[in-house]
């Protein structure tokens, strides 16, 4: 608690000023199907957070109610101390603090890269064109494809495109970043040139919540990792204790059968 003494009592009843996300006891079916099973889950800020495990466990249904693309059946989520709203314009504030990078990568094939970048800026930030356009190139350099600038997503590699993506997202200030299984769609030499763009994220300080199959992003850039299966969180550690000795036999099933040493 960096020296700062707080009576238990107001610890209780507050949540920490540090916590950025927030899901209390969530759950969530499709159909008979329960898919995400009293989740609680705290991010802080500036916390990468890599959620692992099985295909069909949850992982990316709990990454999409965090910006509400899932509605929740039960239980609570909250942004920097705001429950979601509903819907509306509140909604649509809420997304742009949630930026949100997907396995496609969404980009509008109609217009220019630079312009994808400016969209989001002008219409829901309402910054001015020049800004805008400023804040999209240095963004575009920053992931590498600055000299693309003026192409259509379809020129670009899958790689480019998904780098244009995160560009996108960071252009709306997010508070916070979800990465849904960001790679793969990508053929493997791609996979690493988006990686890298997420490690340097990572260690700027973005809050970064990853869904994803890569192991060695796992290890080197989460503070901690999260295991799912069946709709349940199994266990979360810090990556060097979760890949060397996890302590469920869930998770140890699930590494043996994609570690290969």
């Amino acid at each position: 608690m960096s020296g700062v003494s707080v009576t238990k009592d107001a610890e209780d009843a507050a949540p920490a000023a540090n916590d950025l996300v927030v899901l209390s006891n969530v759950n969530k079916h499709f159909g008979a199907l329960h898919v995400l099973q009293d989740i609680d889950l705290t991010i802080a800020r500036g916390e990468v957070v890599v959620v692992i495990g099985p295909s069909g466990s949850g992982k990316s249904t709990l990454c999409r109610t965090i910006n509400r693309l899932e509605t929740v059946d039960s239980g609570a989520i909250s942004i920097d101390g705001k429950p979601l709203p509903q819907e509306g314009k509140e909604l649509a504030r809420l997304r742009a603090d949630v930026g949100m990078v997907f396995q496609s990568f969404n980009l509008f094939a109609h217009k220019t890269v630079l312009e994808n970048v400016m969209l989001g800026q002008i219409k829901v930030r309402k910054a001015d064109k020049k800004a805008a356009e400023e804040k999209a190139r240095t963004l575009l350099d920053r992931v590498g494809v600055g000299v693309q600038a003026d192409k259509y997503p379809a020129q670009l590699s899958g790689g480019q495109q998904q780098r244009v993506a995160i560009a996108r997202a960071l252009a709306m200030d997010p508070k916070v970043m979800l990465f849904d299984e960001p790679t793969s769609a990508l053929d493997p030499e791609m996979i690493n040139e988006v990686l890298e763009v997420m490690q340097q994220l990572a260690r700027d300080g973005m809050t970064m919540i990853v869904v994803t199959h890569e192991m060695g992003f796992a290890r080197s850039a989460a503070n901690r990792v999260v295991f799912m299966a069946d709709g349940k969180i199994v266990e979360e550690a810090a990556p060097e204790q979760f890949f060397s000795n996890p302590r469920s036999d869930r998770a140890k099933d699930f590494l043996s059968k994609i570690l290969h040493h």
